[in-house]
C-alpha cells in the first residue's frame, strides 16, 4: 500500500538539503550546542551529503587499489567508504522512518477523535442513534404495557 501524496511528499522533505529549514530550525532551539548540533544533524543526514562523501571516498580509491595490498582494499571500504557514506543514508533512513512514524500518529488520533466523536452521546450519527432507538423500545414497551393486558387469542382449544 503506498502513502498517500502528503506523506511522500514530506518524506521528499525530509531528505533534502534545505538551508532556510535548516535556519528556521536553529531559531527554534536554544543554546550554542544544541544549535551546532542540529545543523551538523539537519546537513549529514541528507542524501545530498551521502553524494558528497561516496565522491570523496572514491578519490581515494585508486591509490587503494594500485597498492595491490588487500588489506589497504579492505581497509578503503570499512573504514573510508561505509563510514562515510552509510552514515549520512542511515540517517536519512531514520528521518524517514520518523517521519513515516509521525504520519502514522497523526493518522492514529485522528481515527481516534472519530470514534469518541461516534461514541458521544451528544453526537448525531453515533451511538446516540442507537441510544435514542433503545429508548424507543423501552418507550413502546413501557406504553403497552401502560394500557394494560392484552386479550389473549381465541384458538380452537377455546
Amino acid at each position: 500500500m503506498d502513502p498517500p501524496p502528503k506523506v511522500r511528499q514530506q518524506f521528499a522533505h525530509v531528505v533534502r538539503f534545505d538551508p532556510k529549514e535548516i535556519r528556521n530550525a536553529v531559531r527554534q532551539v536554544e543554546g550554542i550546542n544544541a544549535k551546532i548540533a542540529l545543523v551538523i544533524t539537519r546537513t549529514v543526514g541528507t542524501m545530498a551529503c551521502a553524494y558528497v562523501f561516496a565522491l570523496i571516498a572514491l578519490i581515494s580509491l585508486p591509490a587503494a587499489i594500485s597498492s595491490g595490498q588487500v588489506i589497504i582494499i579492505v581497509a578503503w571500504v570499512a573504514q573510508t567508504f561505509l563510514q562515510l557514506v552509510l552514515l549520512s543514508i542511515i540517517m536519512v533512513g531514520q528521518s524517514v522512518q520518523s517521519a513515516a512514524s509521525d504520519a502514522r500518529a497523526v493518522k492514529e488520533f485522528a481515527d481516534t477523535e472519530t470514534i469518541l466523536d461516534r461514541l458521544d452521546v451528544n453526537t448525531a450519527g453515533g451511538i446516540k442513534e442507537v441510544l435514542d432507538a433503545i429508548h424507543a423500545l423501552g418507550s413502546s414497551a413501557t406504553a403497552a404495557t401502560a394500557s394494560g393486558p392484552q386479550p389473549e387469542a381465541s384458538g380452537p382449544d377455546h
